[in-house]
Formats: C-alpha cells, sequence, structure tokens
C-alpha cells in the first residue's frame, strides 16, 4: 500500500468529501476507498485513450519513402 498527499482547491475537496460521505458514508477509510476506485477510473480511461491512439496509429500506417526495390527478390540479391 503507498501513500499520496494531495494539495487540492477548496471547492474540490469539499465536492469530494460530500459524494464520498454519499457513497461509502464518513466511517473510517472511506476516503482512501473513493480515491482508489477515481484513480483506477481515470487510470484506465487514460489507458484506453493511449490504446486507441496507437491503434489508429497503426491503422493509418507509415510513410517510410519510396522503394528502393521492385521485388523481394531484389532486396535479397548480393
Amino acid at each position: 500500500m503507498g501513500t499520496i498527499t494531495l494539495n487540492l482547491p477548496k471547492e474540490t475537496e469539499e465536492k469530494f468529501r460530500k459524494a464520498v460521505a454519499l457513497k461509502f458514508g464518513r466511517g473510517k477509510g472511506s476516503l482512501g476507498k473513493a480515491a482508489t476506485e477515481a484513480l483506477e477510473t481515470w487510470s484506465e480511461q487514460e489507458g484506453n485513450s493511449d490504446v486507441a491512439k496507437m491503434l489508429e496509429l497503426m491503422e493509418r500506417g507509415f510513410y517510410l519513402g519510396k522503394r528502393l526495390y521492385k521485388t523481394r527478390a531484389e532486396l535479397h540479391e548480393r
């Protein structure tokens, strides 16, 4: 288990605490549960968007310049 210390704007902190109280209650560990859930969700979304960008690049392909040979055999001639 790791420890992260955050400095948040007061309004953001208040909104987060209210949302946590509604979903998890005000008990011990509720802020940690909510923060873990929020960070995991954010991480998954960011990871998925990175994968989507990479797949788009693969589909589009890359221009690597003009071919300097006509056939594969020419490429391997010695």
